[in-house]
């Protein structure tokens, strides 16, 4: 993965079709996904339980853009190297998974892949001021994590821009996620993000059978941004 900013559209599978999810992955990389995202949850760091490594090595095949992967479980760290060995480009993890967080970013790049970091609306920047020089990605989570659907938490555009500023010009992505729409993609972007994870706003009214509907729900978003700049 070459880094730049430019932006980046990273529909999370959480919304698509459990019973044909290798067929989705590719159905949104035809219809103009920059990356895959994939969330990760345990039932215990958050209230909700979807897959593991075992399904994203199953996907992988089916993924030629990035697989970005956003683990949101505990302890986090007894499987960053089954997600590693499963294909994910980027891992992401959130600083309160595990004791030690610089180490799993240490261990995340010694195995090759990008590290990310995933922060809660109640997380403040703070906790990762030390932390960026061994950081490729921050995730600013502008939902609760655990479910998808949720409303945007207007609140976090100014966590965005605050680090955007503590960033400087290191090379390092802003993520959003949660509740990114064509309403309120443009504002995260205008504060400094460059990749917007969105799950129903893309699936939404779509299917295998209708990739096309995925197409025009990213162009929207994608446009919406390119039109406030």
């Amino acid at each position: 993965m070459n880094f730049d900013r430019s932006l980046k559209i990273a529909p999370s599978i959480l919304s698509a079709d459990f019973a044909a999810m290798g067929a989705e992955c590719e159905a949104i990389e035809a219809q103009g996904a920059d990356w895959v995202h994939v969330d990760v949850m345990d039932g215990h760091f958050v209230p909700n339980l979807t897959f593991g490594p075992a399904m994203c090595a199953a996907l992988r095949p089916h993924i030629h853009t990035v697989m970005d992967v956003h683990l949101m479980i505990a302890p986090v760290d007894p499987f960053i190297d089954a997600f590693a060995k499963a294909g994910a480009d980027i891992i992401s993890v959130h600083p309160e998974a595990g004791p030690h967080t610089h180490r799993t970013l240490q261990t995340i790049r010694g195995l090759g892949k990008k590290a990310g970091l995933a922060l809660n609306p109640g997380t403040p920047l703070d906790v990762i001021e030390y932390l960026l020089d061994l950081t490729d990605l921050v995730c600013i989570m502008t939902v609760n994590p655990g479910f998808g659907g949720q409303k945007f938490i207007h609140s976090q555009i100014e966590k965005v821009r605050r680090l955007k500023r503590m960033i400087g010009d290191r090379p390092i992505h802003i993520e959003i996620d949660g509740g990114v729409t064509p309403e309120t993609a443009p504002l995260v972007v205008d504060a400094g993000a460059n990749v917007l994870v969105a799950g129903s706003a893309v699936f939404g009214g779509g299917s295998v059978g209708q990739p096309e509907v995925y197409g025009r729900n990213i162009r929207a978003i994608r446009e919406a941004c390119l039109a406030a700049v």
